[in-house]
């Protein structure tokens, strides 16, 4: 079971990279983001603001999330959310789960055990993976990328361009969210034993290479600690 962490702001690239090497090797994907913007919805939905109150519904709530890189869907209680947890509204109140430390343990251990049973290895992406959800990983990576850039991509995404006021409205959010996100989890800086990739300057294609490039150079070096451990034995 190989575990890919992949860590990093909004607009560097880690979802569709992430997916596109998840497709290459085979593995399973897991957007942990969206999990919290599904207990978002929930929570919005039932006017839940209370930071007690958020953890009941987090613990209460049957999620699930498909792991496999080509279907994007996740259940809420048997409610298809998978289109509902993209609007506005909720990527402005992901905080009402995420900055509940409670809550946020209760979503780790759920990605966890989405990790142990996805085979033969899964992409795992979000803020918090390569240091709280999976930092035993074998390849932990960092995704940055200059503010400007990441603002104009999550500004072609969301609006399909990258006009002034897209870009005024994109910078104002992605401020707002990364300085909220940065009080609970460390995702600016690569911690020990992290990767950095810079996607500022490169290719969608080339970001995947490198990504594939540290999980092939880890393997390596797995296997050859394999070996060297037969030959002392």
């Amino acid at each position: 079971m190989t575990v890919i962490a992949i860590d990093g702001p909004s607009g560097v690239g880690k979802s569709s990279v992430s997916r596109e090497v998840a497709r290459r090797l085979g593995y399973g994907y897991l957007d942990t983001g969206a999990m919290y913007r599904a207990m978002a919805w929930l929570c919005l939905s039932r006017g839940v603001t209370d930071a007690g109150d958020v953890v009941e519904q987090v613990r209460g709530a049957d999620l699930e999330i498909s792991t496999d890189p080509d279907v994007r869907e996740i259940l809420v209680d048997g409610i298809d959310v998978t289109e509902e947890i993209r609007s506005p509204e909720v990527s402005t109140n992901v905080q009402v789960v995420s900055a509940v430390q409670d809550a946020r343990d209760e979503l780790i251990q759920m990605q966890r055990d989405v990790i142990a049973a996805t085979a033969p290895g899964i992409v795992v992406e979000g803020r918090d993976i390569t240091t709280v959800v999976s930092p035993d990983a074998p390849v932990r990576i960092l995704m940055t990328a200059d503010e400007a850039v990441r603002i104009a991509r999550r500004a072609k995404e969301n609006t399909g361009g990258a006009d002034a006021a897209a870009i005024a409205a994109t910078r104002a959010q992605i401020a707002d969210r990364d300085a909220k996100d940065s009080a609970t989890t460390s995702f600016l800086t690569a911690s020990d034993g992290v990767h950095t990739l810079d996607t500022t300057h490169i290719t969608f294609e080339e970001s995947v290479a490198a990504v594939l490039g540290l999980v092939e150079a880890a393997q390596s070096a797995q296997a050859a600690a394999g070996e060297q451990g037969t030959d002392n034995g």
